[in-house]
């Protein structure tokens, strides 16, 4: 398979088709960061921290690089003015939904992000999917989804298949970044438990 050549923060890298700026950067060294991205999981390009500044075809513009493929002759920035100033906006967005989450506060370090930027109660969820898409993904369940859109927006647990698949596996649990996931699990199986307790005895 014949390689494509391209540009990253000044150094060559090497990709074949069908990779992504991510995965190329990687390979070289270059580290850029996600909340969204599993190596288990196909790109979904939810949170945007991966975004990058790219030069193709006599125009410059800003890509999500996890899902973005490599094109040759192409010239990426990872760390321009514009990319610090968009991840700075990003994770001062996901701070106020989740102001402790210790991956998002180095990060906020970093990137000079300001928690107390925007007055918003907590939710600690991001919206990252990473839960949604590894059980639909890899564990080829539905046990988590979204309900709601726009600013109301929330993962949620669906009870009849998560009180089957969930309770002795928990393998999600891991992959949250602001553990709003397991919080969630710990509502919905009080919510449960309440909810049977409240159940009439059967009648034989």
């Amino acid at each position: 398979m014949s390689k494509i050549l391209l540009e990253i923060d000044g150094k060559q890298a090497k990709a074949t088709q069908g990779m992504t700026i991510l995965e190329a950067a990687r390979s070289i060294g270059i580290s850029i960061p996600t909340m969204c991205c599993h190596e288990k999981l196909e790109p979904y390009g939810a949170c945007r921290l991966c975004t990058v500044e790219i030069e193709a075809h006599g125009r410059t513009h800003l890509v999500a690089a996890c899902v973005y493929p490599v094109e040759k002759d192409l010239v990426v920035r990872t760390r321009s003015e514009k990319v610090n100033k968009t991840r700075k906006t990003i994770l001062e967005l996901m701070l106020a939904h989740a102001p402790e989450a210790g991956a998002l506060q180095d990060l906020a370090k970093e990137y000079g992000a300001d928690e107390a930027y925007l007055d918003k109660d907590p939710s600690f969820c991001i919206l990252c999917g990473l839960c949604v898409r590894y059980y639909a993904e890899v564990k080829k369940k539905h046990a988590i989804g979204f309900a709601n859109r726009g600013t109301r927006r929330e993962i949620i647990f669906i009870p009849e298949i998560a009180s089957k698949e969930c309770w002795n596996c928990k393998e999600c649990f891991s992959l949250c970044p602001t553990e709003a996931l397991q919080a969630t699990f710990l509502l919905t199986e009080a919510l449960m438990s309440s909810s049977l307790s409240r159940e009439p005895a059967s009648k034989d």
